[in-house]
């Protein structure tokens, strides 16, 4: 089964997270996937728009742990940080659909995408600490930029679940929409912005990006390279061995190492 699927109609390719069964768990080959669909699209000329939606009833459900665990984020070129890059230097407009879950990855990502329509029941969470982690692509930056520190310490430190509607309280979705409409309403702004004259679309897109890119840069390779740190942690260990074996980790019995600046 090909888990990212493509489909150009006109000037608008549509990407599908295409792993249903796992609510669209990224694994390595999804995120390098993912990365060269953005990256061709950007080099196709017949592409004006990407839109982009999960399969099934959950749009992204984060990493996939046993596939994650078999090939970790790193410090380098990781599958995670090629699609970091390409979504940071995109300039065409990306258009999300976003149904049911979208854990971890599934709302970082999101805040690199232009047009977020979400259903009334999706659910929004990034976990990373939870796992003894850390968030990844450029959130450290992005997310305090966008809805302040406070906001972002509890969404990131307290990982707290929140939903459509606190999102779009946040800043962090375009619109809620009702379940069903979720797709129609991406694909309606999707043609919209097809329509526009594309060179000067692509060039609003730099223009309101260009003062965020290196810094999203540096947080991304920062996070890269932390995350790589806590992930050879013992508290990571044990948070992610408790995830798998279904069980509260034990934190308390862990001595903490510190971070040396």
């Amino acid at each position: 089964m090909t888990e990212i699927v493509t489909e150009r109609t006109g000037g608008i390719l549509q990407v599908q997270l295409n792993r249903p069964s796992k609510k669209n768990a990224m694994t390595a080959a999804m995120y390098i996937g993912m990365a060269d669909a953005l990256n061709s699209a950007a080099k196709d000329e017949n592409v004006r728009v990407v839109l982009w939606h999960g399969a099934g009833d959950s749009f992204c459900a984060g990493n996939d742990v046993e596939d994650f665990l078999k090939n970790p984020m790193g410090a380098g070129d990781s599958p995670q940080a090629q699609l970091i890059e390409a979504l940071i230097h995109f300039d065409k407009p990306i258009v999300v659909a976003v149904q049911g879950f979208a854990i971890g990855g599934g709302t970082t990502m999101l805040t690199h995408c232009d047009f977020v329509y979400a259903g009334e029941t999706a659910k929004f969470q990034m976990p990373f600490i939870n796992l003894a982690l850390v968030p990844e692509f450029g959130t450290s930056y992005s997310l305090p930029a966008r809805i302040g520190y406070i906001r972002a310490a509890e969404l990131i430190q307290l990982a707290k679940r929140f939903d459509a509607r606190r999102a779009l309280e946040l800043g962090l979705v375009t619109d809620v929409v009702p379940d069903n409409q979720i797709l129609a309403t991406a694909m309606d702004t999707a043609q919209e912005l097809a329509e526009k004259p594309t060179g000067a679309l692509q060039a609003c897109k730099r223009l309101m990006r260009q003062s965020m890119r290196e810094q999203l840069e540096r947080a991304a390779k920062a996070e890269n390279e932390e995350y790589a740190a806590r992930l050879h942690s013992a508290e990571s260990k044990e948070a992610l061995t408790a995830f798998l074996e279904k069980r509260p980790p034990e934190f308390s019995r862990i001595k903490p190492t510190a971070t040396v600046a």
